[in-house]
């Protein structure tokens, strides 16, 4: 088994894909560990906060890239105190090389989470918030496939329970880490 203390793993995918779940219950399971999670950065704009939408507002990609800086620096603070820091949020496209660049501890995992698109949309109508807004399930099931670089461990969960989600995650670590 993998080290994890002070570490940081990032999971990712399209909303609806199981991130939160994943995270928490992965985090459950470590013996130091702490579930930050990106959405609750993009919440603390109060006033002022432009949504992200598919035509990346100039404003809306600057309070992305706060978010993603917060949640990165969050991260490392945690890893760097002998936690195990599970980030989870929608980092897809280009942005996920430069996410995984602002984290700088060592050693870093990504895991990304892959459903199939029918099973994204079935998760995302039972869901009792609506997370996709201006975004189609279709886009954002495309933007995972082919604009988000192929890094770390992917994971089709659309079969899988939560808990079998984290199961296979624990044991595919070494496929999740990335180079130092």
């Amino acid at each position: 088994m993998i080290d994890l203390s002070a570490a940081v793993i990032v999971i990712t995918g399209a909303m609806a894909a199981g991130k939160s779940t994943v995270a928490q219950r992965l985090a459950e399971r470590l013996p130091r560990a702490a579930h930050v999670r990106g959405d609750v950065f993009r919440r603390m704009i109060i006033s002022g906060q432009q949504e992200f939408t598919p035509e990346q507002a100039t404003e809306a990609m600057a309070q992305l890239r706060l978010r993603y800086r917060l949640s990165a620096a969050t991260a490392d603070g945690y890893a760097q105190s002998g936690f195990t820091a599970v980030i989870q949020d929608v980092i897809l496209g280009p942005q996920l090389a430069d996410y995984l660049a602002l984290i700088t501890t060592r050693p870093r995992f990504v895991v990304v989470l892959a459903p199939r698109p029918e099973v994204l949309q079935d998760r995302e109508e039972a869901r009792t918030k609506n997370g996709y807004g201006e975004w189609t399930v279709e886009s954002l099931d495309y933007s995972v496939r082919n604009d988000t670089p192929r890094l770390g461990l992917w994971l089709d969960n659309s079969d899988q329970t939560p808990d079998q989600s984290v199961d296979e995650i624990l044991a595919k670590l070494t496929e999740a880490r990335l180079p130092d």
